[in-house]
């Protein structure tokens, strides 16, 4: 793959789409019931611990959230002091665990939470759990390694010698997604587990209780929802429970093909083979026979030049379903997130479908942008972003997939699996005529 824009470009302006570290780590510590979240840190940063709510769908009236509010005193001098007045302050709160979260600025001035924590353990009926998680660090999909790793060595049991608990599954980074209704993709991995006689041992983190995570030793294995975080967590278990990970070099199950593939791994692996065919075949016929009662307009996309700006949760997977399923050419990939093994991955699906398009890695809006310009495709598969960054290319159609959106969507939908496949042609679908009818554009595009 020779047409592969270097990760790293000093001279290029820096224009992330993603958040902070703080940010992933706030989203990771909210998805255990019940805990408390403190941020030291200024009230600004304390927003994102806010905003971490909605994506986590977390009970306000259960879950508490804390700040230090640091000012210019406590940036300068340190605020060791105020942290660890405001963790007894926090006495009066009914929770069994609390996680202390740092901003930038207290780890440039050299605060040790850890150590305040080990302090102020003894005076304290709940447990502390210091995830340094400066900005600085990295963007989101890092702070959740961060969250994740401090939850598996300080939450769990120490190795021993649990017993296995047959077909057990742990599952890891559901919130990691690029999907506005991830929740949707949980729940279909979550059913298609039991139909294929396993059980979840613990989810980290979604709704996921402490006790969970005393179970989480005892899996038979784990399955890493997302190609942009987890996959730390999985190598933490492997080393220190000798957990097998299921489905690492597969992309996630978007599209006929991806999905098949998802379902036959994991009956081979739960020695369901009859289920797992069972289920491909209920699926497939599902997608066939809806599409066949349904009018649809898609003659307009066959063979039409695209472009996929997305995480890698939804982009590598994707790619498939735009090529082989809707029948596109895609002509160009911007991927502004991805773990290791996410390009070699990409790699892989470009080769087996015989694709020659152009490829950006860790894109920031400004290189997406530009990579658009140069492409020239008729139809970008990304964000509210694209929508507006395409402003003025004179590119007819951007049809928004991936946070952040426009729209505001109330009920949980996935795009894995077969009514995964539904869904986004609905919103492919919808997303097109739109801009079509627009007078506007309706007289640039092509068709």
């Amino acid at each position: 793959m020779d047409n592969v824009t270097p990760q790293v470009n000093e001279a290029r302006c820096h224009d992330p789409y993603l958040r902070c570290a703080l940010y992933g780590a706030a989203q990771t510590a909210l998805g255990i019931t019940g805990c408390g979240v403190l941020a030291h840190s200024p009230q600004g940063c304390f927003q994102l611990v806010d905003t971490a709510f909605g994506w986590q769908d977390a009970d306000y009236t259960e879950t508490q959230t804390l700040c230090t509010k640091l000012c210019e005193a406590e940036i300068v001098h340190g605020g060791e002091d105020l942290l660890a007045r405001t963790i007894l302050e926090a006495r009066e709160l009914e929770i069994p665990l609390l996680f202390v979260l740092t901003a930038c600025g207290p780890e440039i001035v050299g605060d040790d939470i850890h150590a305040v924590c080990e302090d102020m353990a003894g005076q304290v009926d709940f447990r502390l759990v210091p995830i340094p998680c400066a900005g600085f660090r990295g963007d989101q999909n890092h702070g959740t390694d961060l969250a994740l790793d401090a939850i598996l060595r300080q939450l769990t049991p120490e190795p021993g010698s649990d017993a296995r608990l047959p077909h057990s599954v742990v599952l890891l980074a559901p919130h990691a997604n690029a999907n506005p209704t991830w929740m949707g993709d949980l729940a279909w991995v979550q059913t298609v587990l039991a139909r294929l006689g396993a059980q979840v041992a613990a989810t980290l983190t979604h709704n996921t209780a402490l006790d969970e995570l005393e179970r989480v030793s005892q899996a038979e294995a784990c399955l890493v929802l997302s190609h942009d975080a987890g996959q730390r967590a999985a190598d933490t278990l492997a080393a220190r429970y000798g957990i097998v990970q299921w489905c690492r070099d597969l992309p996630l199950p978007i599209g006929f093909a991806n999905t098949r593939r998802w379902l036959t791994a994991l009956g081979e692996h739960l020695d369901a083979r009859p289920e797992a065919e069972r289920l491909v075949t209920e699926g497939e016929r599902l997608v066939v026979e809806t599409c066949r009662r349904k009018w649809l307009e898609q003659s307009g996309m066959h063979r039409a030049p695209v472009a996929v700006v997305a995480d890698a949760t939804v982009g590598i997977p994707l790619l498939r379903f735009l090529a082989e399923d809707l029948e596109t050419v895609p002509q160009l990939i911007c991927l502004r997130s991805g773990q290791v093994g996410s390009a070699e991955m990409l790699q892989r699906e470009l080769a087996e479908l015989r694709l020659d398009a152009r490829v950006v890695l860790a894109a920031d809006v400004y290189q997406a942008r530009q990579a658009l310009a140069e492409v020239q495709p008729e139809m970008v598969f990304g964000s509210n972003i694209e929508r507006h960054g395409a402003e003025g290319l004179g590119i007819p159609f951007v049809l928004q997939l991936v946070t952040p959106i426009a729209r505001f969507r109330m009920i949980n939908r996935a795009y894995f699996g077969y009514e995964g496949m539904l869904n986004l042609i609905e919103i492919i679908q919808n997303d097109w005529w739109d801009r079509w009818r627009s007078r506007r554009r309706r007289y640039q595009a092509r068709w």
